[in-house]
């Protein structure tokens, strides 16, 4: 179950009560090994009675689960997955969210078009909607279709095998669509003309049904965005994973940032995206947006909530007087500001004591790791000092900061 396409007896197979056994005994090996020698897992499994065609499906699949848990939590472990469809498979607690907004806005029967392993599918579901789930790829619908029902979601979705240009999606209350964003061979893609559907079919769904839904890429211009539409970044434990774009009476806002920790509740930033950018000196405390504040374009609109500035109109750094406990971004207080100097740094960062160094950077050309070996950092017998290092512009000029983390009370 290695590619994109599966043979359904394939998955029939895994599914049957054998197969259902084999999957059991392929995780507990797995699991007992820390999947370091798979040659000696399916050893074990043959061992145990296993024949071997299986033993090396349940094998891979009891690793895809292994590695789905991060994405879907305790569910992976009763799901099918593909290596390709995992890695562009949507995190249960972005989908989650998505479907309780679109369940919000009223949607009741919602079409997913290019569902793939059924991310979105299951997660509207769960929030009681019903869903016609479309996926071309017969193997990944099958699988779909097997995930509905090892989740108890069944009874809410239909998965059906075909060619989304083709579905009539005028009966719906909204439309869903995730295009693939990989080529042929399997690599993917940032170019939305190589979109699969197409970008054109994509975008004219806007005009087709005014509830639609639109995940693309978190590098997706800006330019691309339709009229009137919210556009939406959205990062988990300040990773970027996707955005989105809410058409029609689903736009709340035309920027949107949704920043998901961990423990925390979940918060977001609205604006327009184009909010004018005060610029001043360097401050005594620097935040670091979340990428979804910078992807999002409101960096502007973050600044203006901790009281804060740019130093350099087209960095993504903002400055101020004072620590605030924001979800937006880290905030560091800066110990020294030099401009850039590998002489004068390694210098400073001796007389300090540092021989643990965080390197960030924005608008800055140089490479942490080659750095980080022309500073040649002492080791102590200790723990050393710890700091951060930020590689920036001010006013245009190339400039070393060093700081560390202001660790906001209850973090």
């Amino acid at each position: 179950m290695d590619n994109v396409a599966v043979h359904p007896d394939e998955l029939a197979a895994l599914r049957a009560p054998e197969g259902a056994a084999a999957l059991v005994t392929a995780g507990e090996v797995l699991a007992a090994s820390g999947g370091a020698d798979p040659l000696a897992a399916a050893t074990a499994l043959r061992t145990a009675g296993v024949p071997a065609p299986l033993a090396t499906a349940a094998l891979t699949q009891a690793a895809l689960r292994a590695r789905a848990t991060g994405k879907f939590g305790p569910a992976a472990d009763r799901m099918f997955f593909t290596r390709a469809g995992l890695e562009q498979a949507t995190r249960s607690v972005v989908a989650d969210r998505r479907a309780a907004r679109l369940r919000a806005a009223g949607v009741r029967h919602l079409a997913d078009l290019g569902c793939g392993l059924g991310a979105d599918t299951l997660a509207a579901a769960r929030a009681g909607i019903r869903v016609y789930a479309v996926e071309a790829d017969p193997g990944t619908a099958a699988i779909a279709a097997a995930n509905a029902a090892a989740t108890g979601l069944a009874d809410l979705v239909d998965v059906v095998c075909a060619d989304a240009t083709g579905v009539d999606v005028s009966g719906y209350d909204a439309v869903f669509c995730d295009p693939a964003r990989r080529t042929g061979s399997g690599r993917r893609t940032f170019d939305p003309d190589s979109y699969s559907p197409s970008w054109d079919f994509v975008r004219s769904l806007v005009a087709r049904v005014p509830r639609t839904v639109l995940k693309v890429a978190p590098g997706i211009d800006h330019a691309l965005i339709p009229p009137g539409a919210e556009a939406e970044w959205v990062s988990v434990d300040r990773e970027v994973v996707e955005a989105a774009f809410w058409c029609g009476p689903l736009a709340d806002a035309p920027r949107r940032a949704t920043l998901l920790r961990a423990g925390r509740p979940a918060t977001d930033l609205v604006g327009d995206g184009d909010e004018p950018v005060d610029v001043g000196p360097v401050r005594r405390y620097l935040y670091d947006p979340d990428g979804a504040v910078v992807r999002s374009h409101l960096v502007a609109a973050f600044a203006a909530t901790v009281g804060g500035t740019l130093a350099d109109g087209s960095i993504a750094y903002v400055y101020a007087d004072t620590p605030t406990d924001t979800p937006y971004g880290r905030c560091l207080e800066i110990t020294d500001v030099l401009p850039f100097s590998l002489k004068r740094l390694r210098a400073l960062l001796r007389e300090r004591g540092v021989t643990r160094l965080e390197i960030l950077k924005r608008g800055s050309p140089l490479d942490p790791a080659q750095l980080r070996r022309d500073l040649r950092l002492r080791t102590a017998a200790g723990a050393g000092v710890a700091a951060s290092l930020v590689l920036t512009r001010v006013a245009g000029a190339p400039t070393a900061l060093l700081a560390h983390p202001v660790e906001a009370p209850g973090r």
